[in-house]
């Protein structure tokens, strides 16, 4: 039988012999990962845009340059994401400079996301936007609580941003955000929405997809009465199972062969 990646292991069963799951790719070259970052970074909003998870201009996601890691790329302010291409992208720096590109960046994703990029070397790729349940839920100024197997991946493993002040247009302010983040994999934002983070485009977005999911399903259980929660030794379990890197990467695959079938432009 082939191996099955231990952080998968949960989920799958025995593999027939020959047969592998598909994994992150490597890279001979920076320009060739470059590339991969760049066209898995417009397939990311392509699926929020097929998600909804547009709001006028409003929303970001950013993934690190490999060749220069204080440098990220992001979308084209005032761009649908339903709309954006790989060649679209542009490329910023941490000092808020435009290096590549030919559209102006959104000033709240180069202060959020800068911020975030460099207080956490591991985030590779960074999502926010602002989702119908993610902001509805960020307004109670609460954790996610453990309640399906989905919210475990985020138990004991996000923050709560709770210093809203406007539309974010200082560096201090995301370095609050950064802050609040920490270590976990996201933070809600109160009165605002949810961010989250990855080692890869594909986990960040999924990530967000699941989380956005999470609220609503812990705002329609709250609703119908008192939500049942799952012990901290089990949503621990569960968080391990579920909530890795590697699983979140996989994750993200069924939403990925979706978008690029339907939408080929994005390569562009």
């Amino acid at each position: 039988m082939s191996t099955v990646p231990p952080a998968l292991a949960a989920a799958v069963g025995p593999l027939p012999e020959g047969v592998e799951l598909p994994l992150p790719p490597a890279f001979d070259s920076v320009e060739e990962e470059r590339r991969y970052r760049k066209e898995q970074l417009a397939a990311g909003f392509r699926i929020f845009g097929r998600f909804g998870f547009s709001e006028g201009v409003a929303g970001h996601i950013t993934v690190r340059d490999p060749g220069d890691p204080n440098a990220f790329w992001v979308n084209p302010f005032g761009m649908s994401f339903g709309q954006i291409k790989a060649s679209d992208l542009i490329l910023v720096d941490h000092e808020g400079t435009v290096l590549e590109g030919r559209r102006p960046v959104n000033r709240a994703a180069f202060v959020i996301h800068s911020r975030v990029h460099a207080a956490r070397p591991d985030a590779i790729a960074a999502a926010h936007s602002h989702s119908l349940h993610g902001k509805a839920f960020s307004s109670l100024g609460i954790p996610l609580d453990p309640i399906t197997q989905d919210a475990c991946a985020f138990f004991e493993d996000h923050g709560i941003y709770d210093d809203y002040r406007g539309v974010v247009n200082e560096t201090e302010e995301g370095e609050r955000v950064a802050k609040a983040l920490g270590d976990h994999k996201a933070v809600i934002l109160k009165n605002h929405g949810l961010l989250t983070v990855g080692h890869s485009v594909a986990e960040a977005v999924w990530w967000f997809v699941t989380m956005e999911r999470s609220c609503q399903a812990q705002l329609l259980a709250m609703a119908a009465g008192t939500p049942q929660l799952i012990d901290r030794e089990t949503a621990l379990l569960t968080r391990g199972q579920v909530g890795g890197h590697l699983a979140g990467w996989f994750q993200a695959r069924p939403l990925w062969d979706q978008i690029t079938a339907s939408d080929p432009d994005l390569f562009d």
